[in-house]
């Protein structure tokens, strides 16, 4: 594909974040990224992007806010500690408003899921073309079976019943 970019999982990220309270989020984490975007006349026409997390990789574990409950505490570390994404299709709307569709991988629970994309814009860095994404949306962690009694695991503080996944990838030329 002559339009291809590929994606910079050195530069990307991917972090998945649950609200515990009214005004907190409990962080997640980072890993391996693949896939693509081809991109004409400064538009992007088409995505296919995956990425797996494991939830075991303690260099990418944030410091977390509370020390009692870590959004990891929903996986199975021993069993299935890796999530995975791998998209199936790629819907631009306009050249702001885009959706990828794809499927989604949590604890060998798989569903369909939909995310909104953002095509941030075009940097150069070192001579290196470079274009940067945003994925958000929103997951249920009950139909990937997170779903533990979390007010007796967390000393009564509520979790919400959504996950937040933000994708901030970068791709090159």
């Amino acid at each position: 594909m002559e339009n291809a970019w590929a994606i910079d999982s050195n530069e990307s990220d991917v972090i998945l974040k649950s609200r515990h309270s009214l005004i907190g989020y409990l962080p997640g984490n980072k890993n391996n990224l693949k896939g693509h975007v081809a991109i004409q006349n400064n538009e992007v026409e088409d995505a296919s992007i995956e990425f797996s997390l494991n939830i075991n990789d303690k260099k990418n574990t944030s410091s977390e806010k509370n020390s009692d409950m870590k959004l990891t505490d929903l996986f199975d570390k021993n069993e299935t500690p890796v999530i995975q994404f791998k998209s199936t299709s790629f819907q631009k709307i306009n050249k702001n408003i885009n959706f990828l569709k794809g499927l989604l991988t949590i604890k060998n629970i798989t569903k369909v899921v939909e995310f909104d994309t953002e095509f941030i814009g075009f940097n150069n860095y070192n001579g290196v073309q470079k274009a940067s994404f945003e994925i958000t949306g929103n997951i249920n962690r009950k139909d990937f079976g997170l779903d533990y009694n979390m007010i007796r695991q967390n000393r009564s503080m509520p979790i919400s019943k959504d996950i937040k996944l933000i994708a901030n990838l970068e791709f090159t030329h």
